[in-house]
């Protein structure tokens, strides 16, 4: 009798001592809720009492046993715990980055490790709440999806400390990434454009001449869209298909905010032009040049400069194609013993820019006006501006969009002369101008695919070099990415 009292009197101790825990977890909880205003979490709540107070459940129950049971579920519990706190972490307050490209070079690096606020602009309530933390869309090995497509939650945005500024470098999803193909050798490829490119090879006759009729372009572009669509739905064995993702399983990209909502665009000989007055260009934008040497730039030279050995590559006949900063290009003048000339590189491409199925003749040094489209904005509609347009309309913002034979734009079957915008837009460019995939070729940035801030670079390594030889830049450990302009 007086054993049974003792393990009463004991029992009481440790819910008493459990009262504060469970009062500071719950009201800490409850704070959460009220943020993302998710209100079903209070379902949850019953469960906490429980943990703290009552144990009616066994939550530990493979603590009472012994031997391999016990050794296992130490084990499951501990990584469990794990993936759920990584998930929580890395969907509402800051997720790890790494730069895979060269595009925001030199302003950030190859290399470069990033630490991105998600609070910064505010977390995203998931598009799909169900998936394996770490990974963006695909196991690892395994190759499958590592989402599941239902629930899927409309967007939604959490409250953050601020909005995206004017050259802030921004995490987004990759617009042009909802549809992607199959075959894993080609989804880093940008779909659409792809598309056309082999729509123009399959047609024998590609060519849309300024002179046709605003119509008649546009049946011509819808042509070459459809024949290399067609292409490769056709040649299943090489590309296996198409598949589409969800918004927040889209690719990460990183690029810096040139044009906010509601701004004209526009780029004159390279300078970007916002509402009609130029914007500060990044302190270490670079372009592509044309560098004639009378020999071999020395490697050492290179990587003083920051070029990397891809892009120093192997010259024709003395000649290389270097992307430089303007102190990197001053530099490497100075040596004229192995440069005798340098002079940018002419970017004349028309046929690969925004709008793909629109006659504008831009290239990515002169480009626009473009008007970047705000939330509750509303702009006419006609057959001159769809193409800029029309991927926000039915893309972005799930309307059904078609031009009949008579000319006229039919949004969700009525006839539309105007459209009022349901979010805001962004453009984005990396700081190597001429090496970089961003809004010149696929558009504007919807602000559902906006993911975060970057804060900090907590890591940074150059592939180029060995570990112990310089390979970790230790210059740029903890470097404040706000810092880089």
């Amino acid at each position: 009798m007086a054993t049974t009292n003792k393990k009463k009197k004991t029992l009481r101790t440790q819910k008493k001592k459990q009262w504060p825990m469970f009062i500071v977890v719950t009201l800490l909880y409850l704070a959460f809720l009220f943020w993302v205003k998710s209100w079903w979490g209070l379902l949850v709540l019953p469960f906490i009492y429980d943990n703290y107070i009552t144990h009616y459940i066994n939550w530990g129950w493979w603590k009472d046993e012994e031997g391999t049971t016990r050794f296992l579920m130490s084990w499951v519990d501990a990584i469990i715990f794990a993936l759920v706190a990584v998930y929580f972490v890395n969907q509402f307050f800051f997720q790890n980055y790494a730069i895979p490209s060269s595009s925001l070079e030199k302003s950030l690096l190859t290399g470069d490790y990033l630490f991105v606020s998600k609070l910064s602009y505010g977390p995203r309530i998931p598009n799909t709440p169900l998936t394996m933390p770490l990974t963006q869309h695909t196991m690892p090995v395994t190759g499958t999806k590592s989402y599941m497509e239902w629930p899927q939650w409309e967007y939604r945005r959490v409250k953050g400390l601020g909005d995206v500024k004017l050259n802030d470098i921004v995490v987004f999803n990759y617009p042009s990434g909802d549809s992607i193909i199959v075959n894993p050798a080609y989804q880093n490829w940008d779909l659409y454009g792809t598309i056309y490119q082999f729509g123009r090879q399959v047609l024998a006759d590609s060519n849309v001449p300024d002179s046709l009729p605003v119509l008649e372009q546009r049946k011509k572009f819808e042509q070459i869209y459809n024949a290399g669509h067609r292409y490769i739905l056709e040649n299943s064995q090489e590309f296996q298909g198409l598949d589409w993702r969800p918004v927040d399983r889209r690719e990460n990209y990183v690029k810096r905010c040139v044009g906010l909502p509601g701004q004209t665009l526009e780029i004159k000989d390279r300078i970007i032009y916002l509402d009609g007055k130029a914007n500060k260009e990044p302190d270490n934008v670079q372009y592509n040049y044309i560098v004639d040497t009378a020999q071999d730039i020395p490697e050492e030279l290179a990587h003083s400069l920051g070029i990397a050995d891809d892009d120093l590559g192997r010259p024709t006949q003395g000649r290389y194609i270097l992307p430089l900063t303007k102190a990197a290009k001053e530099a490497l003048e100075s040596h004229k013993e192995i440069v005798s000339n340098i002079q940018l590189y002419p970017q004349t491409d028309d046929t690969n820019m925004f709008p793909l199925n629109g006659n504008k003749h831009w290239t990515c040094d002169n480009y626009g006006p473009i008007w970047i489209p705000a939330k509750g904005q509303t702009i006419d509609l006609t057959l001159d501006n769809l193409s800029l347009y029309e991927r926000c309309i039915k893309n972005y913002e799930g309307n059904e969009l078609e031009v009949n034979k008579d000319g006229q734009i039919l949004i969700n079957g009525e006839i539309a002369t105007s459209y009022t915008f349901k979010m805001d837009y962004y453009w984005m460019m990396g700081d190597n101008r001429h090496n970089s995939l961003d809004s010149r070729y696929w558009g504007f940035v919807p602000e559902d695919h906006v993911v975060g801030k970057p804060i900090v670079v907590w890591w940074s390594v150059d592939k180029d070099r060995s570990l112990f030889d310089g390979g970790i830049r230790w210059n740029r450990l903890f470097l404040w990415v706000d810092n880089v302009k």
